[in-house]
């Protein structure tokens, strides 16, 4: 493991609940008050554009998939004029069956549930957030991380119905337990997150590598008589069942073998091709002038991306950090389709925020908070510009 893993190794684990969530109280206020006015701002610009801010949340664009597999359950599919093939099957069932289990046991639409679902989704990811930050770089900044996070471009998507929440919520909290010892907890996690999105994968992969890692530096045994061996092994078995029994079980429906959720992707012209599609449209964006601004802001923000990464590398971030934010990036950056989802699909990679937190806990408070104050507010007007624009294809 890295220097910086072996430092943080030996610090104590969190606290009780009660007094870890003192701890990260102030920054999940900031992340709630962040939140806050972006909702604002896109209920304000929603209104004057005679829009409903609630639909774009919660009726539109995947939501509107999600909700039909929570109602209705897998099997839906739509036919293209040009031959694809959209199916639900793209979808991973968690947000479904938490959207199911709300409207069966409150008043609440599958809609309303799957709002539901997602702030306190964020909530937990904040926290989760806070929870990695905190033990790897210190209370001050994670909390310049949750807050970094929260005041993305579009970090709108957070408060929708959608599943990004909800995966990163299950990723922080995995990578933490990792980073604490909890194998069993962190593989639990890790086959749940597995279960909301096929990136879940890129959680079982850091809680292997920590595992096999560990397993290399440490034999000692564990409290108890019982090895830690033998809850790293039940954490490592764990972790990718979400995501594999998901897949297989999508294979077996269609009818295609284990490999068969590939076909649905397909069908969405969804697929990994190492990035040739997209660095194709990025190439393109420079055929004309207005589009060489957008080229050169896409290629300055890749760009962005790879130097956080590198920062990471060199300053030791923990080996499963590492693992998770690369294969989360390279997923989003490599996939073959959907260019403009690209942003929102990076949304669970936050330890690429660490080292611009690190950097922005150097600061003042007073310089610290213009910053963010200044950030959200641009992040809220631009969150509500684009969900009532284009929004997330």
């Amino acid at each position: 493991m890295t220097d910086l893993a072996t430092r943080t190794a030996g610090r104590s684990v969190a606290p009780g609940l009660s007094g870890a969530l003192r701890r990260a109280a102030p920054a999940l206020l900031g992340y709630a008050a962040v939140r806050a006015l972006g909702l604002l701002t896109l209920a304000l610009w929603s209104a004057a554009r005679d829009k409903s801010a609630y639909t774009l949340l919660t009726a539109r664009w995947d939501s509107l998939w999600y909700t039909r597999v929570a109602e209705q359950g897998y099997g839906y599919e739509v036919r293209l004029p040009d031959g694809d093939v959209h199916s639900d099957l793209a979808f991973f069932p968690l947000l479904p069956w938490l959207e199911r289990l709300g409207a069966a046991v409150t008043p609440l639409s599958y809609a309303d549930a799957g709002f539901v679902v997602s702030l306190v989704a964020s909530l937990a990811a904040a926290w989760g957030i806070f929870a990695v930050a905190d033990h790897v770089y210190g209370r001050r900044a994670a909390g310049c991380a949750v807050l970094l996070w929260a005041v993305l471009p579009v970090g709108v998507v957070q408060s929708m119905a959608y599943s990004e929440s909800l995966f990163t919520a299950l990723a922080a909290w995995s990578l933490y337990a990792v980073l604490t010892g909890r194998w069993v907890t962190a593989g639990t996690l890790a086959a749940l997150a597995g279960l909301t999105r096929p990136v879940g994968l890129a959680v079982a992969a850091a809680v292997w590598a920590a595992a096999i890692t560990t397993w290399v530096r440490d034999r000692n045994g564990g409290e108890g008589g019982v090895p830690p061996g033998a809850r790293r092994v039940l954490g490592t078995v764990l972790a990718p069942l979400g995501a594999a029994g998901y897949v297989l079980w999508v294979g077996h429906r269609t009818g295609k073998g284990p490999l068969g959720y590939l076909d649905v992707q397909a069908g969405w012209r969804n697929g990994f091709d190492g990035g040739v599609a997209f660095a194709r449209f990025v190439a393109g964006r420079f055929t004309s002038f207005p589009g060489a601004l957008a080229g050169v802001a896409l290629t300055v923000g890749v760009a962005l991306l790879v130097w956080l990464y590198l920062v990471g590398v060199r300053r030791g971030q923990p080996l499963p950090l590492l693992v998770y934010t690369g294969l989360v990036a390279v997923l989003a950056l490599c996939a073959s389709s959907y260019f403009g989802s690209k942003p929102r699909l990076l949304l669970p990679a936050f330890p690429l925020l660490f080292p611009p937190a690190v950097g922005l806990a150097r600061l003042r408070t007073a310089r610290s908070a213009l910053v963010v104050c200044g950030v959200a507010a641009a992040s809220a007007v631009y969150g509500a510009f684009w969900l009532n624009g284009s929004g997330p294809p």
